[in-house]
């Protein structure tokens, strides 16, 4: 929009730096990020400036925060593996504590606005209602209006189906119900898999050289869908990509034989998809072929197609071995999404019209941590 202000943000748990490129791209200045992981603060330092990532516990780093108390951002994904669905849905997983670290680093600085990633489970399941609506009483005992978002990366751009949530607080905004409306504006079609894989080339090539050797071998029992691209057909939980579509959510764990599955013949040559013939297959009765029957054509997803899948520029460097950078890619916000939805809170906080003045509860706050 013509009269976006420039904006500061803190960025927390900032991994790799994904979202944080998105918001750089925006027009926000990152100030300070933060992260446990030795490799992807590695990574960020590489591919921003210096001395802007702090390696370490946030716990630890919480009483260094407070210096970035008026800041007008505050954004970050607290990890996630107590609250996924992939995982153990462990409420007690220490790591599923550190989303109140990041309300805490919110009620610390005071920004203008606070946007907290997460996966669909946490916004979605019953079982995390209670952990919900403590969020929520946070949120608003902190004096931010604030609302709940559930945005599908695919439809804005990015050629992948990652469907996550993102909790969007203002504290001097009252009125904030067309906030999602204004997602609309940024919708547009995401090009396919083959797009994003075709110009690299065969895994090995020259602009491609970064594969993963885990074979893909056939699944004794195999879990059947209706549709050849979901289900288990294959051992280990990486599943064969569609190049026709987008690309199902890209994990952390992938490196191994949790790695999506590409068939390059069929990808890079339009012949009938093997794995689609295969599925038809056992869909009529056949019984499963050997452990060892996967053609070659089929292989695991390569570390540049999987960072251009999730937005990456190009020429981002990746520090650390090869599952290092494959779960600092997983881990990832992917840019392009995180570009839009910082755009929209800017639009937000650029519109002097909606902006009314909020009071601190201070003290309600306090009860409340106490409580939690």
């Amino acid at each position: 929009m013509k009269n976006r202000m420039h904006l500061s943000g803190l960025s927390l748990f900032s991994g790799a730096g994904g979202m944080d490129i998105g918001f750089t791209r925006a027009g926000v200045e990152v100030v300070s990020a933060s992260d446990i992981d030795r490799d992807a603060c590695l990574t960020y330092e590489a591919n921003h400036s210096e001395g802007i990532i702090k390696c370490g516990d946030i716990n630890q780093n919480l009483p260094d925060i407070r210096q970035f108390e008026g800041v007008d951002l505050v954004f970050g994904g607290p990890p996630c593996q107590g609250f996924s669905v992939a995982g153990k849905m462990n409420p007690d997983d220490p790591r599923s504590k550190l989303l109140w670290v990041f309300m805490k680093a919110v009620e610390l600085t005071k920004p203008r606005a606070f946007i907290c990633e997460n996966v669909k489970a946490l916004a979605v399941l019953d079982k995390w209602a209670e952990i919900r609506q403590k969020l929520f009483r946070f949120a608003s005992q902190l004096g931010y209006t604030y609302k709940l978002i559930i945005l599908n990366s695919s439809d804005f751009g990015v050629p992948q189906s990652r469907e996550r949530m993102f909790l969007i607080g203002f504290r001097d905004i009252e009125d904030i119900s067309n906030l999602e409306a204004r997602f609309d504006r940024y919708k547009k079609p995401a090009p396919t898999v083959r797009d994003i894989v075709s110009p690299l080339g065969f895994a090995g090539s020259k602009n491609n050289q970064r594969v993963c050797n885990a074979k893909v071998t056939i699944a004794a029992k195999p879990v059947m869908r209706r549709s050849p691209y979901a289900g288990m057909m294959f051992n280990g939980q990486g599943r064969p990509l569609n190049p026709a579509g987008y690309s199902c959510a890209l994990h952390a764990s992938m490196g191994g034989n949790k790695t999506p599955i590409i068939d390059e013949e069929h990808c890079y040559f339009g012949q009938d998809s093997w794995v689609e013939w295969y599925h038809s297959y056992l869909m009529k009765g056949g019984e499963p072929l050997s452990l060892d029957a996967a053609p070659k054509r089929l292989r695991r997803l390569t570390i540049d197609e999987a960072l251009r899948i999730q937005t990456f520029p190009h020429d981002y460097q990746f520090i650390g071995g090869q599952s290092s950078i494959y779960r600092q890619i997983g881990n990832a916000v992917p840019c392009d999404l995180a570009q839009v939805v910082a755009e929209v809170v800017q639009d937000f906080l650029s519109n002097p019209e909606v902006i009314t003045p909020r009071p601190l509860l201070e003290r309600e706050a306090k009860q409340l941590r106490l409580a939690i």
